[in-house]
Order: C-alpha cells, then structure tokens, then sequence
C-alpha cells in the first residue's frame, strides 16, 4: 500500500457536518490520508467505573476532519476507500439506559472493557472473537443546515454500518464545494443493530483513498465491496421508511445503471438481494439505518467510474 501523502491527528475533529464549515485541509483526487480518530467517548471511557451518567455528553462521536477534495461538487460522487482501519489496544462497550431492545432485561448503565490485540477482540477471559474493525460515521457537509455526527442522512452520517470496513468504498453524494469529508466513531467490532447503542467503541488510526467521479452520484451513501453494492436509507425513527429508502436506492441503481426494467428490479432484489438492518437500537434517539446488499454481475456495468 502506498505511503500516505497527507497526516490529520485526532485534535482535528468535529461534532457535526455544517453545510458552511472550512476544512482543516485541501486535498487532490487520489490522495491517501492517514486519519487519527477518538473512540466516541473522546477519551472519557478508561474503566469500567466510567459509566454513561459521568460523560460529558457534549463530547460524544467527533469526527475527523473537515477533508476538502478539490473538484468535487454538487452532483458529484466523493468516493472514499478504507484502505486499512488499526484500532487501539483497549475499548468500551455500554448498556445506556433506556436504549435498546433489551434494557428492560438488565442493569443499567454498565460499561465493560474490551481488549484488542493482534486481530482479536478479548471481552473476558472466557470470551474472544475477531475484530472487525470499521467506521461508524463517515459523512460529508449536508446540502444545508448544521446535522449532528449522532444522525445519519443522505450525506452519510453517523451510519453504523459494519459493511464499512477494511477494503470497502463508500460512494458518498456531494452536496458542497469539496464535499467536506469527516470520519470517526471506529469500532473494533460491531453487529447488525448495535442493540444496546454501543459496537467495542475505540479510538485508532485509519487509511483511506478519496476520488471524485463527476455529474454522478447516488440519493444516499452506497457502500462497495468486492462482489456487492449496499445502498442505504436512514429515517429518524421508523424502520419501515429508511428499509423503503434502501429498496429504493437499490431499485434505482439497477434500473439506471444496469437497465433493468422497475419490474425486474423488483423481482431481483427479492431473488437475489438482502435486506437487512445496520442500526435500530430502539428505543433510542438515534437514526435508523437499513441497507441493500446488491450482488455485483458479470454482465453488468460498474456505476461508479467515468
């Protein structure tokens, strides 16, 4: 892997994605950046004892950056390759009252330690399992307005998505000169749903590449990996409207790009794609985050290149 060209340390960080913020660098298509993240913590979690009644809220999914790319602009694609994610060797994992499905079921608030070392992720010494080390909030500057990095929306957000790991690129749709990339809240493991509104929160260091594809672009953030397209759809609260966003995206990039009829699109989803759920800790403020798995064909044209 190439060396990266450009170095940003995590005291460069922001709490939401504003629409009229100036980015802390400027940088070419192409360019590889080496990111420096918080946990989402900001540091605050060291023990067990640091449950979330004793956090300054207020500090809680920085994000790094803002990232300017020159070139990109409204109706451009800012795609961003996770080249490599290395987390720290300690994180944090919560149960937050009155968030998830299962708080009702037991003692809240509770924070466990987590340690990762060498690819593995240690709860206790009975419990290991592999990291999967991704980044929960990737985003860029909305098309108006200051949007929290707790919320996810069209320009990304705080999506909690575990597909957005090693080796994936998320196609994220430009809404401001630049686009104004942040990235932040990295887990070193996190499932589908994130449940109890925690994955194993741990602050790291990240690699990405980030490109420009012009005049296109996606109604929300498409992640790609080596053999699918995952499209998004996030609603403030109800799983039904953001799984009808992710069919919808889905059904649009089949029709746009690869031709197929809406009826055929409709049939392939359901033969051959997955539905599934990101993120739906509820009850809980945050967003709700459904996704599309679109296998990739043979047969059928990328989407994101010129």
């Amino acid at each position: 892997m190439q060396s990266p060209s450009v170095k940003i340390g995590r005291d460069e960080h922001v709490w939401s994605f504003d629409a009229g913020r100036q980015p802390v660098v400027t940088v070419d298509p192409g360019t590889i950046i080496e990111i420096e993240t918080w946990d989402c913590f900001t540091g605050q979690v060291q023990s067990e004892e640091d449950t979330l009644e004793k956090l300054d809220l207020t500090r809680v999914n920085s994000a790094t950056g803002p990232i300017a790319v020159r070139g990109a602009e409204p109706g451009d694609t800012l795609s961003v390759t996770l080249l490599d994610i290395r987390p720290n060797e300690k994180g944090a994992a919560m149960c937050i009252p009155e968030w998830g499905q299962l708080i009702d079921t037991v003692h809240s608030p509770t924070t466990r330690i987590f340690k990762v070392v060498d690819g593995v992720v240690s709860m206790n010494d009975h419990v290991s399992f592999p990291a999967r080390p991704m980044f929960g909030v990737i985003g860029v500057s909305p098309e108006s307005g200051d949007v929290s990095t707790f919320f996810a929306d069209r320009h990304g957000g705080n999506m909690d998505d575990h597909v957005n790991g090693i080796g994936a690129t998320i196609h994220l749709p430009v809404f401001q000169s630049g686009a104004q990339l942040a990235i932040g809240d990295m887990h070193a493991a996190m499932g589908d749903g994130e449940i109890s509104g925690t994955g194993v929160e741990i602050g790291g260091v990240g690699v990405i590449r980030v490109d420009v594809i012009k005049e296109k672009h996606g109604g929300w953030p498409i992640t790609e990996t080596a053999d699918a397209f995952y499209t998004h759809g996030t609603s403030v609260g109800d799983l039904d409207e953001a799984l009808q966003h992710a069919c919808e995206e889905a059904s649009k990039l089949l029709v746009d790009e690869w031709g197929f009829t809406r009826e055929d699109a409709f049939m392939f989803l359901s033969v051959a794609g997955d539905l599934g759920i990101a993120q739906y800790c509820h009850p809980s403020p945050g967003s709700v985050i459904a996704r599309m798995r679109v296998p990739k064909l043979a047969s059928s044209p990328h989407p994101f290149r010129q």
